[in-house]
């Protein structure tokens, strides 16, 4: 399974290539940042993320890509700016027809260090042991970028190969999904008190 995962923002957007397996060793084919200049206008810096995304599409063709999905912040300007680079990355990836998924910071720092409040310190020193790297990989934004592709093949990788097999199959002809429990049956009648009937009355005693 290879990931790209994609680190969102206008100044910096972090993008990693992981491949492996879940309970395997993971190997990254290749990490960066495509960046803008802050003081060009938004249309242009979109357009730039775009190409270098579809560079690293070009070259590394992965089968998922994993981006980090936006939350609020104080800053409003910058959870815009995240928010439209987030949204290039998944055009990107969906007009390819590659499968995208969305995964929270605190997923991925759970993910990848087993605490859902991990630093950014903390990610990055777990990525370069989990990927047996000589150096740690550089700025945060790149190493978030693995953070989040190692996320989503221990984590999500399951899931898209079901998604991806079911429709498969589906393609073929129908497709059934078979009950994982035993349908409900329905309740027994209540047995008699006393020996009787339900709904029977008791006959009157005899004179």
């Amino acid at each position: 399974m290879r990931v790209l995962g994609v680190d969102p923002g206008l100044t910096r957007c972090g993008v990693g290539v992981v491949e492996g397996l879940p309970g395997r060793q993971l190997t990254m084919l290749g990490v960066g940042v495509v960046r803008t200049p802050a003081e060009d206008e938004i249309g242009p810096r979109l357009l730039a993320i775009e190409q270098g995304l579809e560079s690293w599409l070009d070259r590394y063709r992965p089968e998922l890509v994993a981006v980090e999905r936006v939350f609020a912040q104080h800053n409003v300007r910058t959870v815009m700016g995240t928010a439209q680079a987030s949204a290039v990355a998944v055009l990107c990836a969906t007009r390819r027809g590659i499968p995208v998924t969305l995964h929270t910071p605190s997923e991925v720092k759970a993910a990848v260090t087993g605490s859902g409040r991990a630093d950014k310190a903390q990610v990055t020193a777990m990525v370069t042991r989990i990927l047996r790297l000589d150096a740690p990989p550089k700025p945060a934004d790149a190493a978030d970028a693995l953070a989040l592709a190692i996320c989503h093949i221990w984590r999500g990788g399951t899931t898209n190969r079901l998604t991806a097999a079911i429709k498969a199959h589906g393609a073929g002809g129908s497709w059934h999904a078979q009950p994982s429990e035993p349908a409900e049956q329905p309740p027994a009648a209540p047995r008699a008190a006393y020996g009787r009937a339900p709904g029977r009355a008791r006959s009157s005693p005899r004179p």
